[in-house]
């Protein structure tokens, strides 16, 4: 490779890395990974963005039952045995 080749694909690599350089100045946002931050202003901005019920420190429930419920989850029945197999051989009395 002679010298001048070399320093032309020199100088077009550097013109297209600045090609993608310029490409990605034109993001509005901090980073490429920064997230939606017109739903976090806008939720920011909120002036009570919790639910109602939030504040509601009366949990309606069973203790008995969620135990069972926790038991269940960790503890769970098995399975049922697989159906039996029937086969028929000869006639089983259809007609063709």
């Amino acid at each position: 490779m002679s010298r001048n080749s070399a320093l032309i694909l020199i100088l077009c690599a550097g013109s297209l890395s600045g090609c993608a350089a310029d490409y990605l100045n034109h993001y509005d946002s901090v980073t490429l990974a920064a997230g939606d931050t017109q739903k976090f202003n806008s939720m920011l901005q909120t002036v009570d963005p919790l639910n109602p019920n939030a504040r509601n420190t009366k949990i309606e429930g069973d203790g008995a039952r969620a135990a069972a419920v926790a038991k269940a989850y960790k503890y769970p029945p098995p399975p049922p045995p697989p159906p039996a197999i029937t086969v028929n051989v000869g006639g089983s009395g259809v007609t063709p």
